[in-house]
């Protein structure tokens, strides 16, 4: 049931009046907890510390929203800006961050056999696949889910707008026990009991004191939201079906689009709910969640404490921010110590560079891809000119219908730059009426562009790409028949409108279609690098299916996400990276279970040095521009888990290794028992599976330690290899390591040079890219290389 059934729709925005001294909500962060306090002892400590600028001891207990008290040290509370300042300044407090609720929000099955991964049994609702080595990938596939025994033993918490327990997906039928070391808790809370919990969803819990004090008090008809761990959004429901969603068979969106098996990556995994994202109080629900800071880290920090294994977060910044004002990049910190593995989108601001979120390199920063499935409709015009489209609408048209360009047919006074938009109340009805209008890609949303042509009643829309969106196609569920298409096929369209005096177009309806080749390709919304808060951090570290990935949904939420539209799925086709980011939490689930000693930057270098760099025509992986994709777009690559569990070689951090590295950035002072030492190394020297040098003005000297965990070969001997970036050479020492046994560490230098001959090839500022490799008989261990020169 649609929760706009259950209560009258009402609009509520109470936003906070600006003022020098009003009130509002700061995260004072400590970092690591000192010695060994009860957690009533670390309330009280944290109240004493509010005490000291509050003017009664009344007056700081009220102000506490919550005690950041299992592993993340520090407190949220409501402070003037002159509180905050006093607190910050104190020597035990390592930053003071404002909480902002715009500066985060939320990112938004074929694809698992797409990678290679897909159950033994078959449905006979799939393709057939040819005869070939794609066979032989499946097979290895089966034996690496029989080996991770589907990720069964693995906790996933998720952090996201909730769940819709009642999908199949969630279904808890054949599982175990409850693992034993689970210390999480059921919350309940409206239309969300104990009885939603169960063998697959074995804890659930909901943040909401900085929502409410920015909003005003939870309103559940002004909020549109359930005071529960309740998904009334879908986001939730899909990337933690994503990762970790039971197999379901027969599933599919829309009355068929899609139709086939649908399951998560780690289908025997456990699912750990936390919701701290929340729908934004308006009319419409096109622009995602908003998650506060203060809820997220409470999030993180129960997590902790709860046991997981794996954090999947599905959330980041508009704007980057530094480590010690980032949440995630704080409480993910935390985790990694205890060994929890924390995979987070990087963001939906691409193509632009220098856009990504959670760059912090103790997070695995996920972009977005495509896999090999389209829905394939058709376009014809008066003309004869016809072309294959893309569509999931269930609405059809039964002939020819006149065809307008939106910007002839804009009301009076739309900016000349909106007029092609087809933005909200922008089409005159009295021109639009029975016709197909030409929309273009660009501001508002593409559904909300749909609408409008509905609202002016249209028949059908033609959505146009710009040249940002290039050759990406997301499929939406329009309310008009529609059909998305390229730059290049706009430009005939337009063509055509303009030299024939009775234009008229015919939108064929879309149908499932796999092998779609070329694939992968780099989807143009995926945020890219460099990494805006440490170039020398190379970001994001891979790429995954995130473009039209079919998963579960919510049953208060349309497939649009618009209030007016009252249909209700139970599997909706869905884009962004928050759909890639929940691809690599269930591969991370999958390889905890078989390596379960295999540290956070473990699981990060298997799946980074494994990555394919090449589509299934074995051509490079292309961006949205036609070219070969560089790593700030896709990190190492797309992900592939099977090679992922036998890596041969791994680049190991410690928790130790990211405050040493957090002393090259600012980030200090975190944990009691570490103190920066007087030489402090350069960022490029974390042990990390990639190299970025910005303003190489020299020769650089990289240092790297790479561990041997071949898959029972305990002797190996790897050989260097290298495709040095334009205009520099790239050269390692020792250029060959001998292994004897498991487990055996080895050093080793690359040496970074501006060639002297080609310093006039490249533009200073402007970054090259390469890549180096070692590699024995069985195994290429690949890490990507960025370079700009000074």
């Amino acid at each position: 049931m649609k929760l706009t059934s259950l209560v009258p729709l009402l609009f509520l925005v109470p936003l906070l009046a600006s003022c020098s001294e009003q009130k509002q909500v700061y995260i004072v962060y400590f970092g690591e907890h000192k010695g060994d306090k009860a957690l009533h002892e670390i309330e009280e400590h944290h109240q004493s510390y509010l005490h000291s600028v509050k003017e009664s001891e009344e007056g700081a207990k009220s102000s506490l929203l919550y005690s950041y008290k299992h592993s993340i040290n520090g407190f949220a509370a409501e402070l003037t800006p002159d509180e905050a300042s006093k607190l910050e300044k104190l020597e035990e407090v390592i930053s003071v961050i404002e909480s902002h609720p715009r500066k985060y929000e939320t990112h938004t099955t074929r694809s698992w056999e797409f990678v290679g991964l897909e159950e033994e049994e078959t449905d006979g609702d799939e393709v057939q696949r040819p005869k070939n080595d794609v066979d032989d990938r499946f097979r290895v596939g089966r034996k690496f889910l029989k080996q991770a025994k589907h990720g069964d033993g693995i906790i996933v918490g998720v952090l996201d707008s909730g769940v819709w327990p009642e999908s199949k997906s969630f279904s808890d039928k054949g599982m175990g026990p409850v693992p034993e070391s689970w210390k999480g808790i059921c919350q309940t809370g409206i239309a969300f009991n104990s009885s939603h919990c169960n063998r697959k969803i074995i804890g659930a819990r909901y943040y909401v004191k900085g929502y409410e004090k920015y909003y005003g008090a939870f309103n559940v008809t002004a909020n549109r939201d359930f005071l529960s761990p309740r998904d009334p959004d879908g986001h939730g429901s899909h990337t933690a079906s994503t990762a970790v969603g039971r197999r379901v068979k027969g599933a599919s969106a829309l009355g068929g689009f899609a139709m086939g098996s649908a399951s998560g990556g780690a289908p025997l995994a456990r699912l750990a709910v936390y919701k701290a994202c929340w729908a934004k109080p308006n009319q419409e629900k096109v622009d995602g969640n908003v998650c506060l800071q203060e809820d997220m880290l409470a999030a993180i920090d129960d997590a902790i404490g709860d046991g997981v294994h794996v954090i999947s977060v599905s959330i980041g910044t508009t704007d980057p921010l530094p480590y010690s004002q980032d949440g995630i990049a704080i409480g993910a910190l935390h985790a990694v110590k205890r060994n929890i593995v924390v995979a987070a989108s990087a963001g939906n601001s691409g193509p632009k560079p220098g856009t990504l979120s959670n760059p912090a390199p103790w997070i695995i920063t996920v972009g977005a891809s495509t896999l090999d499935r389209a829905f394939v409709g058709g376009l014809v015009l008066g003309n004869g000119y016809t072309v294959k489209t893309e569509s999931i609408t269930a609405f059809k048209m039964d002939k020819f219908a006149p065809l307008v360009y939106a910007a002839n047919v804009a009301v009076p006074g739309i900016a000349l730059n909106n007029t092609s938009q087809c933005l909200p109340n922008s089409l005159k009805p009295e021109l639009v009426n029975g016709k197909v209008v030409l929309c273009l890609r660009g501001a508002g949303s593409r559904i909300g562009k749909g609408m409008e042509v509905k609202r002016a009643g249209g028949v059908g829309m033609i959505l146009g790409n710009s040249l940002a969106n290039g050759n990406e196609i997301p499929s939406d569920s329009h309310f008009v028949a529609t059909a998305a298409v390229t730059p290049t096929v706009v430009e005939k369209i337009l063509d055509y409108i303009k030299t024939d005096k009775n234009p008229i177009a015919f939108i064929k309806p879309g149908t499932t279609v796999y092998k779609n080749q070329p694939a992968p390709l780099m989807t143009g919304f995926s945020s890219r690098g460099p990494n805006v808060v440490d170039p020398n951090i190379l970001k994001p570290d891979i790429t995954a299916p995130g473009l039209n990935i079919l998963a579960a949904w919510s049953g208060a939420d349309s497939p649009s996400k618009l209030w007016v539209d009252q249909r209700v799925a139970d599997y909706n086709i869905y884009t962004g990276t928050s759909m890639s980011c929940p691809h690599v939490s269930g591969a991370i689930a999958l390889l905890k279970a078989i390596h379960p000693k295999w540290s956070s930057a473990a699981i990060r270098s298997a799946l980074m040095t494994t990555a394919w760099m090449t589509n299934d025509e074995k051509k490079p992986i292309q961006d949205i521009s036609g070219l070969p994709a560089n790593p700030f777009a896709l990190g190492s690559g797309h992900f592939r888990p099977t090679k992922a569990a036998d890596p041969g070689l791994v680049y190991d951090a410690s928790y130790r290794a990211y405050l040493l590295y957090g002393c090259s950035v600012g980030f200090t002072n975190i944990d009691p028992t570490f103190k920066c030492p007087s030489k402090i190394p350069p960022g490029y020297n974390l042990n990390y599976p990639s190299i970025s040098i910005p303003n190489l003005n020299r020769t650089v000297t990289v240092k790297r330690t790479v561990t041997n965990v071949g898959n029972g070969n305990s002797t190996s001997t790897y050989i260097f290899s290298a495709r040095s970036p334009l205009g520099v050479s790239v050269k390692a020492k020792p250029s060959v390591l001998s292994f004897n046994r498991i487990g055996q560490k080895k050093r080793f230098k690359i040496m970074v040079t501006i060639r002297k001959d080609k310093m006039n090839v490249t533009e200073k500022g402007q970054y090259q890219f390469g890549w180096f490799s070692w590699t024995d008989k069985y195994h290429v261990v690949r890490s990507p290389i960025a370079i700009s020169l000074a």
